[in-house]
């Protein structure tokens, strides 16, 4: 992924990349531009008519068949940090439907592809989710909310419920590589209660190609759209719902 290789070439010099905020504790980089101009150059070439909806927003002319929707750098704070962990995210849309997607994990070169249909990978080898249906045995993700900071009250309702049952809770800080840590295992359950389309477009296809389902806080299923999610192997996932309406 070409991407993949503007973000990896450009962790090494990190420290003289230029970053600005976009919002509180929101940032855009030169490496998350950069990302993205290549991802659109790669798509124009391949996809003359395809539509790209992307973080740093790339304008693309419409196409009501084929859109793809990306994020050039998704956990760019990690990344502007040295923490590694963070991603390239791409989905491809037919009207509307995800029929293939890409995440790459940059630090550890780990790619996660799935196509509908035809099952979810990691590195080309077949990937489903956990088969852990017990909360005490269950690791669980999340985001915490940055952007926004009205969010964080719902966070502090569910955190000490949620905390009390389960193995473990972990905020990695790339939604996309969290929805794929989903569907090959590492977490039995994620949830978030805003995220953007760049943030799941690709990871819900991963996921639900996995055997896992993605849903929003009603249960119904997850748009490419802004808003909340809730992933998991089907019995956690339904555990984990409950959860969050009791707590809301």
């Amino acid at each position: 992924m070409r991407a993949g290789d503007v973000v990896r070439t450009a962790s090494a010099t990190v420290g003289a990349l230029r970053w600005e905020p976009k919002g509180p504790a929101d940032f855009v980089s030169d490496a998350d531009r950069e990302s993205e101009r290549v991802l659109a150059q790669v798509i124009a070439e391949r996809h003359p008519t395809a539509a790209l909806i992307a973080e740093e927003g790339s304008p693309r002319a419409a196409s009501a068949q084929l859109t793809f929707v990306a994020d050039p750098l998704d956990g760019t704070t990690n990344f502007l940090h040295g923490f590694p962990w963070y991603s390239v995210s791409v989905a491809a849309l037919v009207d509307g439907d995800q029929v293939a997607a890409a995440v790459l994990n940059v630090p550890t070169g780990e790619l996660f592809t799935a196509v509908r249909g035809a099952g979810a990978r990691r590195n080309g080898q077949p990937i489903t989710v956990s088969n852990i249906h017990e909360p005490a045995r269950a690791l669980l993700g999340t985001g915490f909310p940055f952007k926004h900071r009205e969010g964080i009250e719902p966070y502090m309702r569910v955190l000490p419920r949620l905390m009390a049952q389960v193995a473990g809770l972990r905020r990695a800080g790339s939604a996309a590589l969290d929805l794929c840590d989903v569907a090959c295992g590492r977490y039995d359950a994620f949830w978030e209660y805003r995220l953007a389309p760049w943030d799941v477009a690709a990871g819900i296809l991963i996921v639900r190609e996995a055997g896992g389902l993605v849903t929003d806080l009603e249960g119904k299923p997850a748009p490419v759209a802004h808003g909340p999610i809730v992933s998991g192997n089907p019995v956690m996932h339904a555990w984990l719902l409950e959860q969050l309406k009791v707590s809301s």
